[in-house]
């Protein structure tokens, strides 16, 4: 229909952005009492919705509607005193939901901490701190004898009698409760709270030696220091141990001194903790850290701390990318090839490339770190549309370790170790050495089958076996989270004849004890760490030296440091050689590089055994003949060769349903919209997903590719528009997934 236009020149015509999976703004009238408040868009508003009412964010004013003025509805209430989101925070935003096709006001809301998500105040500004009393202001910390927390907190907080906000106690000297209650009730010092604008700056860093840069590192930190200011991308190639983290931190030193803030996105909660804590020991000012594993509090008062511009860093996973950051200097993302940078439900979108779209609409650099960097990466960099800065050799006197490939076949395992590495092993063990074994599958054992009659435990919701976890005693569904108490018999023949077949980090931690009797064994997997705090604990047993056998699962290769491993026994990735996933071989390549990097982290020289039925398999043979470059540049060939990424541009439409006909009948539906679109994108499809039965639900996908991105999103903007005019059908759900990272 035309515009219309509001009779009255004074009433304006708010767009407002509402979390519904609808397309588009609404538009609303002001409130029918004038207000003091100002109307600018980032503000929340309590809008009438349909016959309830929801939470929207303000994006647009305007004086023209499409719709019928008479019927337009007025907003309730305006939430917010300030916008939540500034101008530059709205553009990402919108260039995300346009780009991953998404609605934007599902994007919007995706942006915010969940409180804010409800119609719920901000939480209280003030920042809780401690403050000397008199009583403590004139004390020696001395006079408190053997406490030494006690003695070293009263001397840091004398440092600023106007008081220190609890989160920098913290960044300063970690969890210190225990103290701070033995001082408050001696009296010498008490709760206060501090305002953003009154907070003091926190107490000066003791002076500590910083490492020596090689010139390698001076050289990424020179060239990226001269493009602070304006927008730049960069690679930074280092291998495992190469220094990275201090070229970061470099990096930052200077960015925090010229009064901006910095971003640091990494692809795990896991090395959230290593990471801050090199940053408080080297860096001045408050670091926000912002990851799911915090409660809603924490992360909300983090998330508030970075938008007022009093972080100088803010430390986070993929979400940290739209936190809102008025003074941004330099945006960070380590570990940028990992998988887990891309968001694999609702807003699928990508926070290694969107943080490159908000560097260039912010106009700062953009550091991209791995030791494995992703092939689109390696082309962008390889084209010059980003600068690439290479670490080759590991910093200080650390040395890279010697891979070997070592044949299984026909070979006697125990614990599913052969006999040359489990002498490698005493060996080490004997010399006070630390070893690492790497085992991508936890739980107990992958199988569990009758002998009898041959039943194996499946999933009745997925096509998937059930993974034995025996210290539950369930059988475990890994895909959706279903579990049932293990049996004792054989559900089809009664049979007590039941056998564990294959190994998982549960069982091989059992297995290695009788093994190694006097060694100290830590395993890190999902279900070891899942209480708060585990994984700090068993990654401090590991950095004390308590234990001298490491093994766990892929949480072990991203990032950690352990200058005590000297062995890496990498067990059994013969399965991820023949996957079906495009990306398969990249993503074995980048994990053999990354566990194998935490051997010979210090002066020690490092070994890693890879065992193997597969030797001669090319990808092995090209890692040990020309290193992950070598390997790179061949799969790029091969991608180029098959006009796959980053030679094209994939887009995947999945869609599930109860019926398994049914996922296929929309898809095939959707393939004739698009036909109609753009005859540039081809159309691959549709067929079931690899796992076709999921929690209950038949899945099926549509693919369609395209040399040219901006023919592919103009394709899109038409056919999700399509789409969604699509009657809808009982339980069918779909789902637009941009830039796919996984095809299952």
């Amino acid at each position: 229909p035309d515009s219309c236009e509001i009779a009255s020149t004074s009433s304006v015509i708010l767009r407002v952005a509402v979390a519904a999976p609808l397309a588009g703004l609404f538009d609303y009238l002001p409130p029918a009492i004038p207000s003091d408040q100002a109307l600018v868009p980032g503000l929340r508003l309590l809008v009438p919705f349909g016959r309830a009412r929801r939470v929207g964010i303000l994006l647009a004013l305007a004086t023209r509607t499409e719709q019928d003025p008479t019927r337009l509805k007025r907003i309730e209430s305006i939430l917010d005193t300030r916008p939540l989101l500034a101008p530059v925070d709205l553009r990402l935003i919108e260039w995300a939901a346009a780009y991953y096709q998404q609605p934007i006001g599902e994007a919007l809301f995706t942006a915010l901490p969940a409180r804010l998500r409800q119609p719920t105040p901000l939480l209280d500004d003030r920042i809780q701190g401690v403050q000397v009393t008199p009583a403590g202001q004139h004390l020696d910390p001395a006079t408190l004898g053997r406490a030494l927390r006690q003695r070293e907190l009263l001397a840091l907080v004398q440092t600023t009698p106007a008081g220190i906000a609890m989160s920098t106690l913290r960044q300063r000297l970690g969890d210190c409760g225990g103290p701070l209650r033995a001082l408050r009730d001696k009296g010498l010092l008490t709760l206060c709270y501090l305002t953003p604008d009154s907070s003091p700056l926190p107490p000066p860093l003791p002076e500590i030696d910083r490492p020596t840069l090689n010139p390698d590192q001076m050289l990424a930190v020179q060239a990226i220091l001269d493009a602070l200011g304006g927008f730049r991308s960069f690679l930074l190639d280092g291998v495992t141990g190469s220094g990275k983290t201090e070229v970061y931190i470099r990096l930052i030193e200077t960015v925090i001194a010229a009064g901006r803030q910095t971003l640091v996105v990494g692809p795990e909660i896991g090395l959230t903790p290593q990471l801050r804590e090199r940053f408080t020991q080297r860096l001045p000012g408050p670091i926000a850290v912002l990851h799911s594993a915090l409660n809603a509090s924490e992360r909300e008062r983090n998330w508030h701390q970075a938008a007022r511009g009093e972080a100088t860093l803010v430390l986070g996973t993929r979400s940290a990318v739209f936190v809102p950051l008025p003074r941004l200097g330099l945006i960070l993302v380590d570990e940028e090839h990992d998988a887990s940078l891309k968001q694999q439900d609702g807003f699928r979108y990508s926070g290694r490339d969107l943080a490159v779209r908000r560097a260039q609409l912010a106009g700062c650099p953009v550091v991209l770190g791995s030791a494995t960097p992703s092939l689109e990466t390696l082309h962008n960099a390889g084209s010059g549309r980003y600068g690439w800065l290479r670490l080759p050799q590991r910093a200080g006197a650390a040395r890279p370790p010697t891979i070997s490939l070592l044949d299984i076949r026909d070979q006697p395992l125990q614990a599913g170790l052969s006999s040359v590495l489990r002498e490698h092993m005493h060996a080490e063990i004997a010399a006070g050495n630390q070893i690492l074994l790497f085992l991508n599958r936890r739980g107990y054992a992958p199988v569990f089958t009758c002998h009898r009659c041959g039943w194996i435990g499946g999933c009745p919701h997925c096509d998937a076996r059930l993974t034995l976890h025996l210290t539950l005693k369930r059988l475990w569904c890994h895909h959706c989270g279903w579990s049932q108490t293990l049996p004792n018999r054989c559900p089809d023949c009664q049979s007590d004849d039941l056998r564990m077949l294959g190994r998982g980090t549960e069982r091989l931690e059992d297995d290695l004890r009788p093994l190694f009797p006097t060694a100290t064994l830590a395993r890190i997997d999902r279900d070891s760490t899942r209480r708060k705090g585990e994984l700090d604990r068993l990654l401090g047993t590991v950095h004390r030296g308590e234990a001298q056998i490491l093994l766990g699962t892929q949480m072990l290769a991203k990032g950690h440091d352990f200058p005590g491993v000297t062995l890496v026994g990498i067990l059994d990735l013969d399965q991820s050689l023949y996957a079906s996933d495009f990306r398969a071989p990249e993503r074995t390549a980048q994990l053999i590089v990354q566990v194998a990097g935490r051997a010979g982290r210090a002066e020690r020289p490092g070994r890693v055994v890879l065992q193997t039925r597969h030797p001669e398999h090319p990808l092995l043979q090209s890692l040990l003949r020309d290193g992950y470059a070598g390997f790179a540049a061949a799969a790029l060939d091969e991608r180029r060769a098959a006009e796959l990424p980053p030679f094209a541009h994939l887009t995947l439409l999945r869609a599930e349903s109860p019926q398994a006909e049914a996922a296929l009948a929309f898809l095939r539906e959707a393939r004739v919209l698009a036909e109609g679109l753009e005859s540039a994108v081809q159309l691959l499809g549709p067929v079931p997903a690899p796992m076709e039965r999921r929690a209950g639900r038949y899945r099926a996908q549509l693919l369609a590719q395209c040399a040219e991105r901006p023919l592919l999103q103009q394709m899109l903007a038409q056919w999700n528009t399509a789409l969604r005019a699509l009657p809808r059908i009982k339980g069918l759900r779909w789902s637009l997934d941009v830039d796919p990272q996984d095809m299952l």
